[in-house]
């Protein structure tokens, strides 16, 4: 049973990150017998992560087509982003006034190996880790509201991945990190106002970036 766990484990992070990646597109038909066979796994663990990614909101079953990555409709994609501006404002102002200093210093941390990767990197070249080594993800950990970290780490969190690879390849990204910088600032400082006026507007640039992506309009936002 710990095997057959641990291989799920294994298969459901190796498809995550090619769902989020957009490896595995919007809508593509995931066969059991075609990814087992090219993961090396059984049905199954490869069911029991399929399960996972369910849950996640990154996969869809129907009666008749079966598994299925979510086909997410441009709609459903920007209320994504309305839903984060609304939730991540509330988790920067809820960390600004319930963080404590070590988790705060733990996401300065962050920060600072993120720059030194960034400069480093092209400006389209994305510089954030996932889970823990992602901002938004720590922020919403030390916002200290269960409710909240279970709304926005769950299957948002995942989709919001699903939209984010789509921004990689438009300059900007440092400018990015510079906003990460100021709202943690902002929370340092215990002004919970400013940080979430700065995540609102933080959020509200990334779903432009996201229009830009899909209509190859100007980056200059």
């Amino acid at each position: 049973m710990l095997d057959n766990m641990t291989q799920s484990d294994r298969v459901f992070g190796l498809l995550e990150a090619e769902i989020v990646s957009g490896r595995l597109p919007m809508g593509a038909k995931l066969g059991e017998e075609v990814l087992a066979a090219r993961l090396g796994v059984s049905r199954g663990p490869l069911r029991e992560a399929l399960r996972r990614l369910e849950g996640r909101s990154l996969v869809e079953r129907t009666a008749h087509a079966g598994a299925r990555v979510v086909n997410l409709s441009e709609a459903a994609q920007m209320e994504l982003y309305e839903v984060r501006s609304a939730l991540e404002g509330l988790a920067a102002r809820l960390a600004a006034e319930r963080a404590s200093d070590a988790e705060l210093a733990a996401i300065a941390d962050l920060l600072a190996r993120q720059k030194v990767r960034s400069a480093k990197n092209d400006d389209t070249e994305y510089s954030q880790g996932v889970e823990r080594d992602d901002f938004h993800y720590r922020l919403a950990m030390a916002s200290g509201s269960e409710r909240l970290q279970r709304l926005l780490c769950g299957d948002l969190y995942s989709l919001m991945r699903l939209c984010r690879y789509k921004t990689w390849s438009i300059p900007g990204q440092r400018k990015s990190h510079q906003d990460h910088e100021r709202i943690l600032e902002a929370i340092q400082n215990r002004d919970g106002e400013l940080a979430e006026l700065l995540m609102r507007r933080h959020v509200w640039i990334a779903r432009k970036r996201f229009i830009v992506a899909g209509t190859g309009g100007d980056p200059e936002l």
